[in-house]
C-alpha cells in the first residue's frame, strides 16, 4: 500500500485520462486518491465485503457488467445499493459500457464519483497504477544535479561550489540533457527504480556563480532538457586529497543508498585541469556496459590472471 503521506486530486486524475463524467458530487474537489492499487468489485456486487477497501478506485468492466445484466432490476438495484453505500471513493466504467440507471440514481444518493472510459479494463488499470505509482511515490529532495548522458540518468552530488552546475553546462553543450540543478526531487516509483525531476519553480534553470540564473531551454533549445529521468548512476564529486587512495581499476562496485534502493556510484576527485564532463561521459558509458553484461575491470583482471598463469607455465616448462 502506498504511504498516505501523498495524495492526488481525483479531478486531476480524471483530467489526465480524459474520463467522461457520469456523476460528479459537489465535494469532488475535496476527494483525494491515496492508493495506487485498484479493485474490480465482482465479489462486493454479490454481497461479500470482507476486506473490502473503499479507498481503492473501483473498475467496472465486462465481467461485472455481465453479472449485473443477469440480475432482475430489483436485484440489480439492491446489489449496486449495497456496493455504493460502502463509501466507494470512485467508480470507473470501462470499455464505454452503458451506464445502468441504478448506477446513475444511487451514485447521486451516496455522492459517489462515477466516470467512464473507452479503454479496456486491464489497459486502464495498468495506466492508472503506473501514473499513481509516480504521483504517490515516496520521495526525497537531494542537493545535486541530474543529467541524462547517453541514456543514463546521472545524479551528481558534492559540496556547494565544487563544480556540479558547470559540469552540467558542459555536458549540455556536448549534446546531453539537463533534468534538474541544485535541487533534485527523487521518487521511489518501484522497489528498484528511482526517478528524478526538478521542482517546478526551478525547472530548466541553472545557477552559475558569477553569472546568475540561466535558462538552459532557451539558450540551448528544447532538446537540451528533460522533465524526468531514471537514476542509473550516482557520481560523488569531492576535492582531490593528496595521498588519498582513489579507485584505479574499478573491480569493486560502490553503491549509494537512496530511499532504500542501492544505486551504483563512483567518486570523482576534483582538481584544476580535470575535464569532469568527459569523466561523467565515460562513467555513464561504463555503467551502461556493466548493465549489458560487460565489465571492463573484470575482463582486464581476467586477462592479467591469464597472462600470469601462462608465464608460470612457461617458467615451469623451462625448468
Amino acid at each position: 500500500m502506498t504511504s498516505p503521506q501523498y495524495k492526488v486530486k481525483l479531478t486531476q486524475l480524471a483530467k489526465e485520462f480524459a474520463f467522461e463524467e457520469i456523476n460528479i458530487p459537489e465535494n469532488i474537489d475535496e476527494i483525494f486518491i491515496r492508493r495506487s492499487d485498484m479493485s474490480r468489485p465482482g465479489l462486493p456486487l454479490t454481497g461479500f465485503f470482507t476486506n473490502f477497501e473503499s479507498e481503492r478506485i473501483q473498475l467496472l468492466g465486462n465481467m461485472e457488467y455481465s453479472y449485473l445484466s443477469s440480475l432482475s432490476p430489483s436485484e440489480r438495484f439492491a446489489s449496486i445499493d449495497r456496493f455504493l453505500q460502502h463509501n466507494v471513493i470512485a467508480l470507473i466504467i470501462t470499455s464505454n459500457l452503458a451506464v445502468f440507471p441504478e448506477i446513475s440514481e444511487l451514485s447521486k444518493k451516496y455522492n459517489t464519483p462515477v466516470f467512464r472510459t473507452p479503454n479496456e479494463t486491464s489497459a486502464i488499470m495498468a495506466s492508472l497504477i503506473a501514473s499513481l505509482n509516480v504521483s504517490l511515490a515516496e520521495r526525497i529532495t537531494r542537493h545535486g544535479v541530474l543529467v541524462e548522458v547517453y541514456g543514463e540518468g546521472v545524479l551528481i552530488l558534492g559540496d556547494s561550489g565544487i563544480g556540479k552546475s558547470e559540469t552540467a553546462i558542459e555536458l549540455v553543450k556536448r549534446g546531453h540533457r539537463l533534468i534538474a540543478d541544485d535541487a533534485v526531487e527523487i521518487k521511489k516509483v518501484s522497489s528498484k527504480t528511482l526517478v528524478g525531476s526538478a521542482p517546478e519553480v526551478i525547472k530548466h534553470y541553472i545557477e552559475l556563480r558569477g553569472i546568475g540564473i540561466v535558462d538552459i531551454r532557451r539558450i540551448f533549445g528544447m532538446g537540451s532538457v528533460k522533465d524526468t529521468e531514471k537514476i542509473d548512476l550516482v557520481t560523488n564529486f569531492e576535492l582531490w586529497e593528496p595521498g588519498k587512495i582513489y579507485e584505479r581499476v574499478g573491480l569493486d562496485t560502490e553503491y549509494t543508498e537512496i530511499l532504500g534502493i542501492k544505486i551504483p556510484s563512483v567518486t570523482v576527485p576534483v582538481k584544476p585541469g580535470r575535464n569532469l564532463a568527459v569523466i561523467i561521459e565515460i562513467a555513464a558509458m561504463n555503467n551502461r556496459q556493466k548493465k549489458m553484461g560487460y565489465n571492463t575491470a573484470v575482463e582486464f583482471n581476467n586477462r592479467l590472471i591469464a597472462q600470469m598463469e601462462n608465464r608460470a607455465k612457461e617458467t615451469e616448462s623451462k625448468s
